[in-house]
C-alpha cells in the first residue's frame, strides 16, 4: 500500500486586499490554483489512496467556489482511479445541530470514504483498514471512539484524525473545537497515524504524523515544512512529498542604526528582487534598537507591494516589548484563556468572579462556534 497524506488545505481562505482581473481575492485564488496542480501532481505519483486528515475547507458553509475546486478535483482522482479517505476537521465540523457538514456533499462519491457524523468509522481499502476519527463535539469524545477500534490481525492498520498532539500543546492555535490528542490516542499498535490540525509538518510519535498544510495560511507558520507524507505503512516509511504552493519567505532583519529611510527602503527592495512577479509574501524585520520608531515614507515600497502578494513590515524596539497584533494573527488569541485573567483585574469578590468567570466562558464559546460556522 502506498498512500499519500494531506490535510488542512482550508479551499476558500482568503487574505490581504489584492484582487485578480475579475475581482477575485488573490490570496483565495492561489490557493484553489495550488490545491489544483497538488492532486494533480498527486495523481501523477499513483499512490493507491489519498488521505486528507481534516480541513478541507475554511469553512463549515464553504463558498461556491470552493466546492466547485473540490469537486472537479474529486473527478480528476475517480478517473485516475485513486480513493479518497478523509475526515472533517474543526473548520469544516458543525458545532451546532441545524447545521450539515459539507463533506456530506464529498461522500456522495463512491470513491469517496469520508467521516463527519461525530463517530468512528473505518474502511478497508486493499491491505489497509483506515480508521477514521473526525474532529469531535466534547475531548472526551476521542476516547471513546478510540475505544471502539478493532484493529484488524490482517491488515495494516491506519488511524486518521485530527486535532492537537499533546507533545505539541505550546503550539497550539486556540480555534474553535481543538481538542488535544494524548498519547492513549496516538496509540503505538497503529502502523501510521494520519494527523490534521497543526499546520507545520512534524513527527508527534513513533508513528504519528502532521503532514502540515499545503499552505503557509499566517507569518506564523513561515518556518514551517510544507507539502504532503508519501507513507507506506506496512514497512512503516514516510517520506515528504513536496506539493504546489504560494511562496512566503522571510527576508531577516534590518539593523536600523542611524540609517536613513531612503536607505532602508532601498535595502528592502534589493532583497525582495528576486521574488518580484511571483506572488510571494515576504516578511521582513526592523529593529530599531534604542532609537526612536519611525514610519517608512507613505507610498515608499508602493511599487514593491504591486509586485508582491503582501509584504509584512515588523518593528522591533526596545522601547516596545509587546509585539503589535496583525489582523492575520488575530485568531491565534486565546479568547477563553485570556477571559479569566481579564477578571483578575476587576474589582470583584471571589464568589461573583467565579459566577461571572462560568457565564462568559460559556457565552465566549457559543459566540465563537457561530462564528465559526459563519459563511467569510
Amino acid at each position: 500500500m502506498k498512500l499519500i497524506h494531506i490535510a488542512d488545505t482550508h479551499l476558500g481562505r482568503a487574505s490581504f486586499n489584492k484582487t485578480t482581473e475579475d475581482g477575485s481575492n488573490l490570496r483565495e485564488t492561489l490557493i484553489y490554483q495550488n490545491f489544483q496542480d497538488a492532486i494533480q501532481k498527486i495523481i501523477n505519483e499513483k499512490p493507491d489512496v489519498l488521505v486528507h486528515a481534516g480541513d478541507l475547507f475554511d469553512t463549515v458553509k464553504p463558498k461556491t467556489k470552493a466546492y466547485t475546486t473540490a469537486l472537479e478535483c474529486l473527478d480528476w482522482l475517480q478517473e485516475a482511479g485513486i480513493p479518497l479517505v478523509m475526515i472533517a476537521g474543526n473548520h469544516d465540523m458543525p458545532k451546532t445541530a441545524h447545521t450539515v457538514c459539507p463533506l456530506e456533499v464529498i461522500a456522495r462519491s463512491n470513491m469517496v470514504h469520508a467521516a463527519f457524523s461525530f463517530r468512528y468509522q473505518r474502511v478497508e481499502i486493499g491491505d489497509t483498514m483506515f480508521h477514521l476519527v473526525p474532529n469531535m463535539l466534547h475531548a472526551e469524545d476521542y476516547r471513546t471512539a478510540i475505544a471502539e477500534v478493532q484493529p484488524s490481525g490482517v491488515h495494516n492498520n491506519v488511524l486518521v484524525t485530527h486535532g492537537l498532539a499533546s507533545t505539541i500543546r505550546d503550539k497550539r492555535l486556540s480555534t474553535v473545537a481543538e481538542f488535544e490528542l494524548t498519547p492513549d490516542i496516538l496509540l503505538e499498535s497503529f502502523d501510521y497515524i494520519a494527523l490534521g490540525h497543526y499546520h507545520g509538518m512534524m513527527q508527534v510519535g513513533p508513528r504519528a504524523w502532521y503532514s502540515g498544510s499545503i499552505e503557509h495560511l499566517t507569518y506564523g507558520e513561515i518556518k514551517d515544512m510544507k507539502g504532503s507524507l508519501l507513507v507506506d505503512p506496512g514497512r512503516q516509511e514516510v517520506q515528504p512529498f513536496p506539493l504546489v504552493s504560494t511562496l512566503m519567505e522571510d527576508l531577516g532583519t534590518i539593523i536600523m542604526d542611524g540609517r536613513s529611510m531612503d536607505d532602508v527602503t532601498d535595502e528592502i527592495q534589493f532583497r525582495a528582487r528576486e521574488y518580484l512577479g511571483f506572488d510571494a509574501m515576504l516578511q521582513i524585520t526592523l529593529d530599531y534598537g534604542t532609537e526612536p520608531v519611525r514610519a517608512l515614507p507613505s507610498g515608499a515600497l508602493e511599487e514593491l507591494r504591486e509586485d508582491l502578494l503582501d509584504l509584512k513590515i515588523r518593528v522591533r524596539s526596545q522601547e516596545t516589548e509587546k509585539p503589535v497584533m496583525q489582523q492575520q494573527d488575530l485568531h491565534a488569541i486565546d479568547y477563553l484563556g485570556e477571559f479569566p485573567n481579564f477578571l483578575q483585574q476587576r474589582p470583584m469578590d471571589a464568589l461573583k468572579r467565579m459566577a461571572v468567570e462560568r457565564c462568559g466562558v460559556e457565552t465566549l464559546k457559543t459566540v465563537m462556534a457561530e462564528h465559526q460556522e459563519e459563511t467569510i
